[in-house]
C-alpha cells in the first residue's frame, strides 16, 4: 500500500504536475466566474515554474542532501558492494535487452570501478520493477548484462530484483546477502539518496560505509547555472527526495527526518 500510495501522490504533487493542475484549476475557476480562485491558481502555477525552473532553488534544496555523507577514503578492505537500483532505463532495457543507463548511470559504473579495485568483492544489485503503467525491468535484471560486459564476473553477482523502493531496498538486501560481522560493505546510490538509504540499512541491521555518487550539483551554483529542463529535474528530485524523507520519518522507516552520520551506530 505504501509504495501504490507514494507513485499515487507523486503524480499529483510533483512540481510541473502540480503546475498543470493549478493551470486547469485556475482555468475551471474562470469558466465558472470565480476570477479570485482563477487569478490565485495561475499566479502560483507560474510561481511554481519560475521558481522551478529559471532559479537555483532546486540546488539550493538539494545541497544539503548531497553534502550530508561525504565520501570517505576508500577501506583497505571490501567483502562487498551495494549498487541501488534507478541508474538503468528498465522500459528501453526491457524491449530492446541492453543496458541503457540515465542520469543515475554513475550508481553502476560506479560498482564496476569499484569491482575492478576490489576484484574479490560480492556485488549486490538491489532493485525491481517500479512503474506502475508502463512495464520495465529491474536494474537487477538488466545491470548484470552491463557488469559483464565491463569485466565482471556473473559468480561476483548477488542479485535483489523484488524491491520497488529504498525501504524494501534495505530490507531485501539484508535477508539475501546476510552479512557477516566485521566484514566493509559498500553502499552505493545517488549523493543526495544517501541520507535515507544510510538510515534504512542501519534500521536493516546491515551496516555499510557510504559511497555517494550521482552528484547532480557543485555547491556554487547560481542564477542560470541550470537551462531551465535541468533546473526542473534538480528541483523535482530534491522535492521528491525531501517528501521521501518526510514520509519515512512520520511512517517510523526511519528514526530522523534529515539522518546523518553522527545518528548512525557509533557515530
Amino acid at each position: 500500500m505504501f509504495f501504490y500510495l507514494s507513485k499515487f501522490l507523486w503524480f499529483f504533487v510533483q512540481p510541473l504536475n502540480f503546475a498543470i493542475f493549478l493551470l486547469l484549476a485556475g482555468l475551471v475557476a474562470a469558466m465558472s466566474g470565480r476570477r479570485g480562485l482563477a487569478t490565485a491558481g495561475s499566479v502560483l502555477a507560474v510561481l511554481i515554474l519560475v521558481l522551478s525552473t529559471w532559479t537555483e532553488l532546486g540546488a539550493i534544496m538539494i545541497s544539503p542532501l548531497e553534502d550530508r555523507f561525504p565520501r570517505p577514503p576508500l577501506p583497505a578492505r571490501v567483502d562487498g558492494i551495494i549498487v541501488l537500483g534507478g541508474g538503468l532505463e528498465s522500459a528501453i532495457n526491457a524491449v530492446r535487452g541492453g543496458y541503457e543507463i540515465n542520469g543515475a548511470g554513475d550508481r553502476i559504473v560506479q560498482a564496476a570501478v569499484l569491482a575492478r579495485r576490489f576484484p574479490t568483492a560480492k556485488i549486490a544489485i538491489s532493485g525491481g520493477t517500479v512503474e506502475m503503467v508502463v512495464k520495465g525491468e529491474g536494474d537487477a535484471d538488466s545491470g548484470p548484462r552491463l557488469l559483464t560486459a565491463l569485466g565482471v564476473t556473473a559468480d561476483r553477482l548477488i542479485l535483489e530484483n523484488k524491491s520497488r523502493n529504498t525501504y524494501e531496498n534495505a530490507a531485501f538486501t539484508r535477508q539475501l546477502v546476510a552479512p557477516k560481522p566485521g566484514e566493509t560493505w559498500l553502499l552505493v546510490t545517488s549523493a543526495f539518496h544517501m541520507p535515507r538509504a544510510t538510515a534504512l540499512f542501519d534500521k536493516a541491521g546491515f551496516p555499510t560505509v557510504p559511497w555517494p555518487v550521482d552528484y547532480m550539483t557543485s555547491g556554487t551554483e547560481s542564477i542560470g547555472s541550470f537551462p531551465p529542463y535541468n533546473a526542473l529535474e534538480v528541483t523535482t528530485t530534491a522535492v521528491r527526495e525531501w517528501i521521501g524523507l518526510m514520509a519515512y520519518w512520520l511512517s517510523g522507516r526511519i528514526d530522523r527526518l534529515f539522518p546523518g552520520p553522527a545518528d548512525r551506530p557509533g557515530g
